[in-house]
């Protein structure tokens, strides 16, 4: 017979499972706990961008099960990572199987030789290794980027922007909730920079209202905008004048290609004393699933108190977090010597390859397009069109996924992103399908 107690088990693992999907109103027979839930939450819109479009992906693949799609959405690397990087995770795994390699829990801010590594390789000794937060990912640092600056602050914003800035500080109680029947669904309390064709996409910084914290992201996601060393003089002058701080995302910095234009806030002076920097190895070195990015928090950055910055991000780091994989850091070490930089060469060359043709497409079929250069995003002007309605009819007709502007703030409406991030031939057969559609 089956015992007792794995039978009770399994029971209940059922009832969990058959609870999960029951319905709404089965479930409010179920006692609720007294517990009131966080109100911040109920602020949020509708769901998150990206499993938003997956939801109305796997809608349309249910309604047409034979349906060939073909994803430029969201941004995830797709080739394999490289031989030499390889050898680097597969070594620290083999590590650990061997009594003189085996290590356990590591520093929360990262091994001191990658630290070391990242400042002198990627930043030319701009930062010192001390000021380098080896972490799982800058979206997971933003968050507790966040948790440091606490319910108090008041952030900016680009808009259109990714949906992460926004909603972390909605969570975190920043904002009040969007009016009901707000046209632009915009947060009380956040500063919104409209950034768009018409200014070049960076922000009217001479009319845009003080804020604590400045969400900026070069090359921007979803625009595809790589701000000049001139346009980022002007928005460190503007933190330093009005006391802010900058958290500058430069996810995308590998992919700028044109001399002079930055791939860090630090090569603009006297950012070191109004900036923190996160960056990650996920476009890097296909490390979207591996997990491995970093945080620069500068030892010049101070809060109004006096207190460094640096010191606060680091007790956040040491309570919440419990450092990098030891394994994903050996696979970040590797990335980082001659052969890793070279590898990681070649595969932005592969996506930026793929922009390029997207890009040129669009432009043949009588879009305006942004980006596609120094970014592995290109930002399609639909002249006026819905983004969503346009999602839709491409998703349809093409069998294509993109991504709405709309999804990324009322300053995306009206403009589609594409994604460099798919096969070279998965790029080349939806720009057939696309000049299929828009070419009539």
């Amino acid at each position: 017979g089956v015992h007792l107690p794995t039978m009770l088990a399994l029971l209940a693992s059922c009832s969990a499972l058959a609870y999960a999907g029951s319905s709404p109103r089965a479930r409010s027979a179920v006692t609720m706990s007294t517990v009131e839930r966080n109100p911040h939450m109920a602020k949020l819109q509708a769901g998150y961008l990206f499993p938003e479009i997956g939801r109305r992906r796997n809608a349309f693949l249910a309604e047409n099960p034979g349906a060939d799609i073909i994803s430029l959405g969201i941004g995830d690397t797709t080739q394999p990572i490289p031989p030499h990087i390889l050898d680097g995770l597969l070594g620290g795994a083999k590590k650990l199987g061997t009594k003189e390699g085996y290590t356990g829990y590591g520093a929360e801010q990262g091994v001191q030789v990658l630290r070391e590594r990242i400042s002198e390789r990627l930043y030319k000794g701009l930062v010192k290794p001390e000021e380098v937060f080896v972490s799982d990912g800058s979206k997971c640092d933003i968050g507790r980027l966040q948790l440091m600056f606490g319910s108090g602050v008041v952030s900016a914003v680009q808009d259109p922007s990714y949906p992460v800035y926004v909603d972390t500080s909605v969570m975190l109680g920043q904002t009040g909730a969007v009016p009901a029947g707000a046209p632009t669904g915009q947060f009380p309390g956040i500063v919104y920079m409209p950034c768009n064709p018409s200014n070049d996409f960076f922000p009217d910084l001479a009319n845009t209202p003080r804020a604590d914290v400045i969400y900026f992201c070069s090359p921007n996601n979803p625009t595809g905008a790589a701000a000049s060393k001139e346009q980022l003089e002007e928005l460190v002058k503007f933190a330093k004048d009005n006391g802010s701080i900058i958290v500058y995302d430069a996810a995308y910095a590998p992919f700028i290609k044109t001399p002079g234009v930055p791939k860090s806030i630090y090569e603009v002076p006297g950012a070191r004393e109004v900036a923190i920097e996160v960056n990650s190895f996920s476009k890097y070195a296909g490390f979207t699933g591996v997990r491995l990015g970093w945080t620069i928090v500068p030892n010049d950055l101070a809060f109004k108190d006096g207190t460094p910055v640096r010191n606060d991000f680091n007790r956040v780091m040491c309570t919440v977090f419990n450092g990098a994989s030891n394994i994903v850091q050996q696979g970040g070490l590797a990335c980082l010597t001659d052969e890793g930089m070279a590898e990681i060469d070649r595969l932005i060359d592969y996506y930026l390859g793929n922009a390029a043709l997207l890009r040129d497409t669009m432009e043949k079929l009588g879009f305006t397009v942004h980006g596609g250069t120094d970014a592995p995003y290109i930002f399609v002007d639909l002249k006026g069109e819905s983004s969503w309605d346009m999602f839709s009819r491409i998703m349809e007709e093409a069998q294509v996924i993109t991504i709405p502007g709309a999804g990324f703030g009322p300053g995306g409406e009206g403009f589609l992103r594409l994604s460099a991030f798919a096969p070279r031939e998965a790029c080349e057969k939806a720009c057939e399908r696309l000049t299929k559609v828009f070419g009539k």
